[in-house]
């Protein structure tokens, strides 16, 4: 985000003394910079969401083998 912040401010200084086409062309690379950045928060939020998912199941996974590779006293078969 704050690299878009700075390409839009660098963009938008050099804009005074720019033609109409290289405003245009600046405006739409900050535009395009800041859908960048958007879009890599996006993959981002996704990735971490994918990898909470994850953790939960290997979780899950590990403590059902614990709870396998265990008995009770109760489970115990009497001799």
């Amino acid at each position: 985000m704050r690299i878009a912040l700075f390409i839009a401010a660098t963009a938008a200084l050099a804009l005074a003394a720019c033609s109409p086409q290289t405003e245009d062309n600046a405006a739409a690379t900050a535009d395009a910079a800041g859908d960048t950045v958007a879009s890599a928060a996006d993959d981002t939020a996704a990735n971490a969401d994918a990898a909470a998912d994850n953790a939960a199941a290997a979780t899950n996974q590990a403590a059902e083998n614990v709870d396998a590779a265990i008995q009770t006293p109760a489970e115990t078969p009497a001799q």
